[in-house]
């Protein structure tokens, strides 16, 4: 498995990774440490990976990977980007896909105002994400191959 780091920017991280689920898993240990490095309270750490968890699970699912366990399952070069900024007011978080999709297709999922319905299968994700956040949205992805969801959030240091 291929991830590649670039935190050469202080106070940010960025991975580069394959649309797997056996990627995301090694990422939230990315990221909880650097969380933990930059000062961020246990609860925020918490917040934050579980946040990207789903992000990443997102992405994989949904976002191109086809629900891949491991990279070896992917057709193809398929990818997902992380970048985690962390400052003193907070942090903000953006995994993209290269999935395709439209952001006008699942924004009305992100803003958390009505609850998912109990009888489907999934879509609760996003709004348990949204409760946890202070602003969650989606755009297209930089280079024009699927989704990115932008998640941020205002934390406390550690005292």
């Amino acid at each position: 498995m291929a991830i590649h780091r670039d935190d050469s920017v202080p106070h940010r991280l960025r991975l580069d990774l394959p649309a797997a689920h056996s990627a995301g898993r090694m990422a939230r240990q990315v990221v909880r440490q650097f969380a933990e490095r930059e000062g961020l309270s246990a609860d925020e750490v918490g917040t934050l990976e579980l946040v990207a968890s789903e992000l990443l699970s997102n992405a994989v699912d949904h976002g191109g990977g086809r629900s891949a366990m491991e990279e070896s399952e992917l057709e193809g070069d398929v990818r997902m980007h992380l970048a985690l900024g962390v400052s003193e007011s907070g942090w903000e978080l953006c995994v993209s896909d290269q999935g395709g999709g439209r952001p006008d297709d699942v924004a009305h999922y992100l803003d958390g105002e009505v609850p998912p319905d109990l009888e489907d299968e999934r879509g609760r994700g996003f709004y348990l994400l949204a409760q946890m956040v202070d602003e969650l949205r989606v755009d297209r992805s930089r280079d024009g191959k699927g989704l990115a969801f932008v998640a941020r959030k205002s934390a406390r240091r550690k005292v």
